[in-house]
């Protein structure tokens, strides 16, 4: 794994970790009690996105380390997940109706 390819995984793993902790104790407008006119009850009151970054973070860290080691140790290769060529190309079949 190259460089960049580490900051592309780094990045993947960032945004959806991420996208798991942005609805995590999210306080919605409507469970404050105060909803502003002209946005629904459903809108965020207070959502700490500055913390929740700074959080998945650090868990993508610790993801994208576990990660790098399987995949640099060689604890999992492109050959193990190689179903191509573990089952091979299949049947032909010429018009295609499955008998």
């Amino acid at each position: 794994m190259g460089p960049v390819s580490g900051l592309v995984l780094y990045a993947i793993i960032w945004s959806m970790t991420f996208l798991i902790a942005i609805p995590i104790k999210l306080q919605t407008q409507g469970e404050a009690g105060t909803t502003v006119p002209g946005t629904h009850r459903g809108s965020p009151q207070r959502h700490d996105l500055k913390k929740k970054a700074w959080i998945t973070t650090g868990i993508s860290c610790v993801i994208w380390a576990i990660l790098a080691w399987v995949i640099l140790g060689g604890v999992i290769s492109l050959d193990d997940i190689d179903l191509y060529a573990r089952f091979g190309p299949g049947t032909f079949e010429p018009n295609g109706t499955g008998e």
